[in-house]
């Protein structure tokens, strides 16, 4: 297949202080700070976040180390990528392959780690961690079919969905996580943010298919129209 340039496209709701936020960072860490390093760390932090949410079930302070995990997920995961293009050592194939690899990993620490929290359903969990997953395979999806690399969708990125689980954490610590029945069911705040955030990701999903869909068959037509006058 011919190698084509890849385009970036990433805004999102807080892109105008992030984005300037992360290229302060980049340009002040230590030299002997690489790429993978920083990649680990996002590891680490999903690891941290899962394990403070399992470890809840004994005392809700856990849930700090959540949320602190989650601020260590986004330091490596947003910084890896913009830490190679400051210094010029891109590595587009295996830097590609390698974060969305590890991606992948750390939603499935989260998303288990809350299932086996006090304070959330698993099988809710589990669809929000189907909702994030299907939203990961379109993007590389797109990534393929078109060159554009795009994961944020109308203005929500992996970054406010942080910090939106950040705010459950938090709520739930000083109120608790409540207990709502709903057709026979128990569920919490957290559950019902869970159930929130997959309407949201199962919609950004079916409206990106049509819509991309259209336009990439639009585009194919066009080409094909092209080729016949010539």
């Amino acid at each position: 297949m011919k190698k084509r340039e890849v385009r970036r496209i990433t805004t999102t709701l807080l892109s105008f202080v992030e984005k300037p936020l992360l290229q302060w960072l980049v340009a002040r860490l230590p030299r002997r700070v690489k790429p993978d390093h920083l990649t680990i760390l996002g590891l680490l932090g999903s690891l941290m976040t899962g394990l403070g949410y399992y470890l809840s079930s004994y005392h809700n302070a856990f849930l700090w180390l959540s949320s602190f995990g989650l601020f260590v997920n986004w330091f490596g995961d947003s910084l890896d990528g913009t830490l190679a293009r400051y210094r010029k050592i891109e590595r587009p194939r295996y830097g590609f392959y390698i974060d969305h690899a590890i991606d992948t990993i750390t939603m499935v620490l989260i998303g288990i780690g809350a299932g086996l929290s006090p304070y959330a359903r698993f099988d809710i969990a589990l669809f929000a961690l189907i909702g994030y997953l299907m939203m990961s395979i379109l993007v590389y999806l797109n990534t393929f079919v078109s060159g554009v690399f795009r994961i944020s969708f109308y203005g929500f990125g992996p970054t406010e969905i942080r910090i939106f689980i950040v705010l459950i954490n938090t709520i739930i610590f000083f109120h608790g996580a409540g207990q709502f029945h709903f057709r026979g069911m128990e569920i919490s705040v957290l559950d019902i943010a869970a159930i929130f955030l997959t309407a949201i990701l199962f919609i950004f999903y079916i409206v990106s298919v049509i819509v991309d869909g259209k336009k990439l068959q639009r585009e194919e037509e066009k080409e094909r129209e092209d080729e016949q006058k010539h």
